[in-house]
């Protein structure tokens, strides 16, 4: 009778644990990503600079605390541009959620798609992003200052800026199948045209290091996570991209929509956010107080385990740091 007692323990666990186990997609249809898209997103807002690039230079620190406290797998959910991948790299969700009021980094999200996807390696990458031909061979474990080096400071290649955009926006409409309105493919164009006049020594935000140096940076043990510092890491960011498993959406925290959704999706998949990088988008939404209760509200809905982490960010030298999201609820 003991046995079979431990026998049949033993199978109520294993069944407990299959059933909790989450139902995240291995990978996405090309429709059912762009229905998500539309689906989610609100209708989009304004923000008070340009942000087409990281201006955290710190944003790498926490990464060894992070990483104590979370573990791989679960959701991903981010804001803003670039600065995404590399804690996706590190964290290894199983799928991605990037939530920002700015129509326009849905559309550079699109953009940085196209061109992970287009491009099988690193060099093929800052090449295109770019538009700089590399004048010399990178190979797959060249160090970021190798890998930037062929594309030198001088400026951008016109016929390589043509035709990289061009095969961007037959790659999003043609070969994927999303609907882009006109104004997203002014977008497009714009913000192309913003890293084609840079070059990989500007920085493409008000404030901020060039995109050069930020993929220079370290965590707090020195070492470098950036999704372009090793084949590895940039491998993994395009595998998901190409899965369509990271989902860029148009909302507000505080929004009637858009995080209901996704933490509604992440739920019916039996899944839980394991991060959240909101970085100082708080400092915007602190008042009037009935914005921050339906910002609470919002985080009140996404489904959350004991270790879910907000990863923000302070100005006036604080930079990154943690904080659980469970505690956060009891007070917010």
């Amino acid at each position: 009778m003991r046995l079979l007692f431990t026998c049949l323990t033993a199978t109520l666990l294993v069944l407990t644990a299959v059933h909790a186990a989450d139902t995240l997609p291995a990978s996405i249809s090309d429709q059912a990503f762009w229905k998500i898209i539309n689906d989610f997103s609100e209708e989009g807002g304004d923000f008070a600079f340009e942000m087409f690039m990281s201006n955290e230079a710190s944003f790498q620190t926490i990464l060894p605390e992070l990483l104590n406290r979370v573990t791989p797998g679960g959701v991903y959910l981010g804001v803003a541009p670039e600065q995404n991948f590399t804690y996706i790299t590190a964290l290894r969700p199983k799928m991605a959620f990037i939530i920002d009021i700015r129509r326009e980094n849905m559309v550079e999200h699109l953009m940085y798609k196209a061109l992970f996807e287009m491009s099988p390696t690193r060099a093929d990458f800052v090449s295109r992003l770019f538009s700089r031909k590399m004048t010399a061979v990178v190979g797959p474990q060249a160090s970021v200052d190798t890998l930037f080096a062929p594309l030198g400071s001088g400026r951008g290649n016109p016929q390589l800026f043509q035709e990289n955009l061009q095969a961007i926006k037959i790659h999003l409409q043609k070969t994927h199948g999303f609907t882009l309105t006109a104004r997203d493919l002014r977008a497009i164009d714009y913000i192309y045209n913003e890293f084609f006049r840079g070059g990989p020594g500007a920085s493409f935000t008000v404030y901020g290091t060039s995109y050069q140096l930020l993929m220079r940076q370290t965590d707090a043990q020195g070492r470098n996570r950036n999704f372009l510092v090793s084949d590895t890491n940039y491998q993994f960011v395009r595998q998901m991209q190409q899965k369509n498993l990271i989902v860029p959406i148009v909302g507000d925290f505080a929004g009637p929509k858009a995080m209901r959704a996704v933490g509604s999706y992440i739920r019916a998949h039996q899944a839980e956010v394991s991060v959240f990088y909101v970085s100082n988008v708080e400092e915007y939404i602190s008042s009037p107080r009935s914005v921050w209760s339906a910002y609470c509200r919002n985080i009140g809905a996404l489904p959350l385990n004991a270790r879910s982490t907000f990863i923000r960010f302070g100005r006036g030298g604080r930079g990154s740091w943690l904080d659980p999201m469970p505690s956060f609820l009891k007070t917010c």
